[in-house]
């Protein structure tokens, strides 16, 4: 039974969602502040952080950055504000995901299925090699030219589905679907447009330019340099 922290600081929220995870089958720990979330997280391993932005004592963003200083857990982000900025922080921190309030409960229920099946999944073994940039799935890693390249989690599952999807041309709406494993109507068409941007500035010599991640006008965007893969 998979067990989640839920920090929520509005107390009838907080029960609404507990009392649906339980349905759903989860074990849930609730905490209303920071100071109750990280006594939780010191005491107990949880799978999954479901995390409120605003609390009367900081952030979930702080929490966030906590937990990613010593291990992987899953978190998505609860917030009322659907600016593009605070997302993209959100995500950049290491967030898996992220949800708009006010919560409509089957997205919720996707997106946290979404984010646990996608750390359930067995890593890929081999190197993948493409160009002068080098994926290492078991380590996480991405080098280019010998120096390694540093990719937010969105950023490196954007990467790998291109990647695995070498000379296929994939629409927007797939993109959305594969990079959050979830209806493309419960995601931010904006936010992809950030990503693609941010990725072509880190692995292409010249992004605006770009000989990778090839933009095929009015479909989508196509990883256009050959993959080949070694053993580990």
């Amino acid at each position: 039974m998979k067990k989640i922290l839920l920090l929520e600081d509005d107390i009838t929220l907080s029960i609404g969602l507990e009392y649906t995870l339980k349905k759903e089958g989860f074990t849930v720990k609730k905490a209303k502040n920071l100071k109750e979330a990280r006594a939780n997280i010191k005491e107990e391993d949880f799978d999954l952080l479901l995390l409120d932005l605003m609390l009367p004592d900081g952030s979930g963003y702080d929490i966030c950055k906590e937990v990613r200083e010593k291990g992987n857990v899953p978190v998505i982000f609860m917030t009322a504000c659907d600016e593009e900025a605070n997302v993209v922080l959100g995500l950049d921190l290491g967030g898996d995901d992220y949800i708009i309030k006010p919560i409509r409960i089957k997205e919720l229920l996707s997106r946290i299925k979404a984010v646990l099946r996608r750390h359930s999944k067995d890593s890929m073994e081999a190197i993948i090699v493409s160009g002068n940039i080098i994926i290492e799935p078991l380590k996480a890693k991405v080098s280019k030219n010998s120096e390694e390249i540093i990719l937010t989690p969105a950023e490196y599952k954007l990467l790998l589905i291109l990647v695995e999807n070498k000379g296929n041309v994939l629409s927007r709406n797939v993109l959305l679907q594969k990079l959050w494993d979830i209806e493309g109507n419960f995601v931010d068409a904006n936010t992809l447009n950030v990503y693609i941007k941010r990725l072509r500035e880190k692995i292409e010599d010249d992004f605006k330019k770009p000989k990778y991640i090839e933009t095929v006008r009015g479909v989508g965007y196509r990883w256009s340099i050959e993959v080949r893969g070694e053993e580990s």
